[in-house]
């Protein structure tokens, strides 16, 4: 029997968190059952639970799969760029991905409202985006462009509040054509004001 390169497992595994993705974004985690991950992945249940060990697995490796690529996003531009790059005009982005994103991000608030057991496996993945943040922010002090009045801590929270505000405001369909200087406002507000002389 033939064995399946490295880089033939890692296509089928992201061609399987795609399709979940999908699939919970437009089910929810309840209405996302193994006949519907199957036709979104055009995978079998054995292809699929061959990567992941359970459905709860397969939705926290997405859910992670996500935090990291915001984590990575974070590390290099800031939290607000993550909130401006859910803003980006349409022709800049994949409408469908961004659309599955915020519900799967919104599933994911709703299980940790709602699941202990959930809420205690996600906290591990969650320190992850906190922890980008929280070091971005601790680079722009010390290079003496974030204000210095307020504990990094404190920018922290404030900056993940906007976000899951953000991400509400978005999930509501509320519109968002106006939300650009909103954001401006966001980092202005954790930027060093220089005196002028």
């Amino acid at each position: 029997m033939p064995r399946v390169s490295q880089d033939h497992l890692d296509a089928r595994r992201r061609q399987i968190l795609d399709g979940a993705r999908a699939c919970f974004a437009r089910h929810g985690y309840e209405g996302a059952t193994v006949r519907r991950l199957e036709e979104a992945t055009g995978l079998s249940r054995g292809a699929i639970f061959h990567h992941f060990r359970d459905k709860e697995s397969l939705f926290l490796a997405l859910a992670e799969d996500d935090a990291l690529r915001m984590a990575d996003v974070v590390a290099e531009q800031g939290l607000v760029q993550v909130m401006r790059d859910l803003l980006d005009e349409p022709e800049k982005r994949d409408e469908e991905h961004a659309a599955d994103w915020l519900g799967t991000r919104l599933e994911v608030s709703r299980r940790l409202r709602t699941d202990p057991d959930f809420r205690a496996r996600w906290a591990e993945r969650s320190e992850q985006l906190t922890a980008a943040t929280r070091q971005r922010l601790i680079r722009q002090r010390e290079a003496g462009n974030l204000r210095d009045d307020v504990d990094v801590s404190v920018l922290t929270s404030f900056l993940e509040l906007v976000l899951e505000g953000l991400v509400s405001h978005l999930a509501m369909g509320l519109p968002a054509d106006d939300m650009e200087p909103v954001l401006d406002l966001v980092e202005e507000t954790v930027r060093r004001h220089r005196r002028s002389s």
